[in-house]
């Protein structure tokens, strides 16, 4: 189940790759959604995975200043193997740091903030819980 994502947040939200590629190439819509986040408490997550897609070298000043205000979340073995079994479920072609977002939302009851709705919608679907997809 997908719920449809107006930019209202939930009492948690996660931030995939596509989130922090936004940031970084200073969209003005990620940083007004990160910035209601804070005014209202809500530390955003951000599973380590997504780091690692979206680093590429150098200061990249506005993707660190966005991870200063968030929670890195690591990656321990039962949420990887609950990340890999819903994987597991859908195409091939959804890579295993979405499944790690989707499971991360699930598990917190966290809303995804995402360049792409499709892939998040399919792991959603897969994971049988009302996901909010917030699109950036």
């Amino acid at each position: 189940m997908v719920a449809r994502g107006a930019a209202r947040l939930p009492l948690g939200v996660v931030y995939d790759t596509g989130a922090l590629i936004a940031a970084e190439g200073n969209d003005r819509r990620m940083w007004a959604l990160h910035a209601r986040a804070m005014q209202r408490g809500v530390l955003p997550i951000v599973p380590a995975g997504c780091i690692l897609e979206a680093w590429r070298g150098g200061r990249q000043t506005n993707l660190s200043r966005l991870l200063d205000g968030c929670e890195i979340e690591p990656l321990a073995a039962d949420p990887a193997k609950r990340a890999g079994a819903l994987r597991r479920t859908v195409a091939d072609a959804i890579g295993p740091i979405d499944a790690t977002v989707v499971e991360s939302a699930v598990r917190r009851g966290a809303a995804v903030v995402t360049s792409d709705r499709s892939d998040i919608e399919q792991l959603a679907t897969a994971a049988r819980r009302r996901v909010q997809i917030i699109d950036v």
